[in-house]
């Protein structure tokens, strides 16, 4: 009886033990990240932004076939123009005047899932954000991390020209849509807007 006393011990010290172990090599479930995590994380936003072509719209040059990657993800001054009047690629690194330094990886993050701005002002066309509400929290997060991550390049982009009023910068447009093509609805617009 000794012996399988003994041998049973044994197995409950071998579980405390392996379950001490688990604990401390597993990041805190409250509090922050481990390094490791949080650089895998940004690593996986990085590898996102890149398949989702965030690069394409977002950094100078690339519609010219060098894209400045020292200014990378900092905006771009070509106009969207459409029957939503002209937009622009937005500066989305985390520069605090002219980027999104002042938002949190949540509000980032919500925006991406209701295509609305922290601000309130919706995002306009190409923007696909849509694509975007559709990804799983945890890709969100990781691309939102990853965009706190950036150098910030302070480079304020033109805001928003509405339908009909006059721009004379370097545009790509979007022709008005034949019928086939042209929305059931009218867009919705976000409240109070």
């Amino acid at each position: 009886m000794s012996r399988i006393r003994s041998l049973g011990t044994l197995f409950v010290l071998a579980a405390l033990c392996a379950s001490a172990l688990a604990f401390a090599a597993a990041p805190a479930a409250k509090g922050k990240p481990a390094a490791g995590d949080k650089a895998a994380k940004i690593k996986k936003g990085e590898y996102l932004t890149t398949i989702m072509g965030c690069n394409d719209c977002h950094t100078p040059g690339t519609f010219y076939g060098a894209p400045d990657f020292d200014r990378k993800l900092s905006g771009s001054e070509i106009g969207w123009k459409g029957p939503w009047g002209v937009s622009f690629a937005r500066n989305l690194t985390p520069d605090a005047e002219t980027g999104i330094g002042y938002y949190s990886e949540d509000e980032i993050v919500h925006s991406f899932r209701t295509g609305i701005k922290p601000n309130g002002s919706p995002m306009l066309p190409p923007m696909p954000w849509p694509n975007f509400a559709a990804m799983s929290d945890e890709d969100l997060h990781a691309i939102a991390a990853y965009l706190l991550s950036l150098k910030p390049v302070k480079h304020a982009v033109p805001e928003s020209v509405p339908p009909g009023q006059p721009w004379t910068g370097a545009t790509i447009e979007i022709p008005a849509p034949p019928a086939w093509d042209a929305p059931r609805t009218t867009p919705a617009s976000p409240a109070g807007k």
